[in-house]
């Protein structure tokens, strides 16, 4: 369920993302590894790219949905 909840909220944030996926890593429904291929990252240093990824799931980030998150991102360039 929770997967389904931040492929959601990624889904919001990066309409135009070419490629989204969420794992969870563990089966324990609480780390989880995301990918994530936008435009929107196009030109921008990684740190910048993953403070969008971060904000993009600052709700289950805040209600402990997710203890731990890996990110992956690419630029479409």
């Amino acid at each position: 369920m929770a997967v389904d909840r931040l492929r959601g909220l990624l889904g919001q944030a990066f309409p135009d993302a070419t490629e989204l996926a969420v794992e969870d890593r563990t089966g324990g429904g609480d780390h989880f590894q995301v990918t994530v291929s936008s435009s929107r990252f196009d030109g921008l240093p990684l740190l910048e790219q993953h403070r969008l990824v971060n904000d993009a799931l600052a709700a289950p980030l805040a209600d402990g949905t997710i203890h731990e998150l890996r990110i992956k991102t690419k630029g479409t360039q």
